[in-house]
């Protein structure tokens, strides 16, 4: 007999002892069989709102796809994917985006043999024009972060992807803000009247979380301006937002250049950057992440203290969504608005912020603690985060509380390791194999 997902077992797996009201009432409207629409703010777990009762829906004896969830970037798409496995229930997943070869995926697929597919709108199109996904047993469909997949230049591949799968029977819409109008080829409703959950008004205990703040610098050029702010935080982790690639890697540069341990994340860098960049800001390896709005969607990382606006934000939807980076499941954070004498406090702000005074003396640039191993194998060499800690204990010398986060990808890994030790494990691994198997053991810089 097939073992089905069990929801308490899966709880307990991600640590969680109860679901919020907000998780509660998708739960209720799923089971009822209608289209939804959830609005909830960032940071609320509105992921397993939908996976649970999602999952607990599908049937882990079947060989087909029953589910798809569509994203609008492949950071999002992974996370998920994380999310589904870390439950470590019967149900299997794949997610597809982007960047990589379809024709891995198409052999990941048919090797999964999954339940669920998670993939952004054009991959998606991709394999389900070449039958890599079968849509006969899709019935269920998920678009996370629906206002950003229907912004213009998404249309056309999201119709495309809806008229390949005629037989879904559920819409499961969500966002942190709400769009303006859902195109009619989404075709919600047509099965039956939609539910819509409306949890927005959450947004003003998350604004009473933020302490917002002004920074006044006195010349158009902001650099110096940030890097003595930066320095006034010290080991905060911060992320520092601008409105274009170019600005971003200037920045990037010169905060490097001083001595800030930073990284740079953007929609033009290469996947495996993209990838290293947050892996590095997430396990406390580097403490501020410079970045375009691409990471103001998507990305569930805890635990950060600041929201640098270098450049104002181009409306209020990307300015909540910037700061829905901190002030996460009830914790406390920060937002700092930049601006020069041309530049004035944006209208959408109903009160004017108090002004931050960055001291005259300013800290010394803190080393963090955390140093990032890349190691040059991955799931596709049958390497286990499991594998890697016992690798790193024993062969390397490593207490259990001296290895920090361990991700592993396909065809290699990273590893948080303590950062006065990192030169000592590099010299021990030398030359060794994990799991018989020879590979590199480096610093990812």
């Amino acid at each position: 007999m097939v073992r089905q997902f069990d929801l308490s077992e899966a709880l307990s797996k991600l640590g969680i002892k109860e679901l919020t009201p907000m998780q509660k009432s998708a739960s209720d409207a799923f089971v009822k069989g209608q289209d939804i629409v959830l609005l909830s703010p960032t940071g609320t777990g509105k992921t397993l709102a939908y996976l649970l009762p999602l999952m607990q829906s599908l049937d882990a004896g079947s060989e087909r796809v029953q589910a798809i969830v569509m994203v609008p970037s492949r950071e999002l798409a992974q996370q998920i994917d994380g999310v589904v496995k870390s439950m470590k229930s019967p149900l299997r997943s794949v997610c597809c985006y982007g960047g990589r070869p379809a024709m891995d995926e198409h052999r990941m697929i048919a090797g999964t043999l999954p339940h669920i597919v998670i993939a952004t709108p054009g991959r998606l199109v991709d394999h389900l024009g070449k039958r890599n996904i079968e849509v006969d047993g899709i019935r269920t469909l998920v678009i996370d972060e629906f206002d950003k997949c229907l912004e213009f230049g998404f249309h056309g591949e999201m119709r495309e992807a809806m008229e390949m799968m005629p037989l879904v029977k559920q819409r499961f819409l969500l966002s942190a803000t709400d769009a303006e109008q859902i195109p009619s080829f989404v075709n919600m409703g047509r099965e039956n009247k939609p539910i819509r959950l409306d949890f927005l008004s959450g947004n003003e205990n998350v604004a009473r979380r933020i302490n917002l703040h002004i920074v006044q610098s006195p010349v158009k050029d902001k650099l110096d301006t940030l890097y003595c702010l930066l320095r006034a935080q010290g080991a905060r982790q911060s992320i520092v937002f601008l409105n274009y690639r170019e600005a971003v890697e200037r920045v990037y540069h010169f905060l490097h250049g001083e001595g800030i341990h930073c990284e740079m994340f953007h929609g033009g860098l290469e996947q495996q950057v993209r990838e290293k960049a947050l892996y590095k800001f997430a396990n406390g390896t580097s403490n501020v992440l410079v970045s375009t709005d691409l990471s103001a969607r998507g990305l569930d990382i805890p635990d950060i203290d600041n929201i640098i606006h270098y450049h104002l934000p181009l409306n209020e939807e990307a300015f909540l969504h910037r700061n829905g980076r901190t002030a996460r499941w009830e914790a406390e954070g920060n937002s700092f608005l930049i601006l020069h004498e041309e530049e004035s406090v944006p209208e959408y702000l109903k009160e004017i912020p108090d002004e931050y005074f960055i001291p005259k003396k300013l800290p010394d640039i803190p080393l963090p603690l955390w140093a990032t191993l890349y190691i040059g194998k991955g799931k596709k060499d049958k390497i286990s985060k499991m594998d890697i800690l016992g690798f790193l204990c024993k062969i390397g010398g490593l207490e259990s509380n001296e290895v920090g986060r361990i991700d592993v990808r396909d065809h290699y890994a990273f590893a948080a390791i303590s950062r006065r030790q990192l030169y000592e494990v590099l010299r021990k691994v030398k030359g060794q194999k994990i799991k018989g198997i020879k590979t590199i053991f480096i610093e990812a810089k």
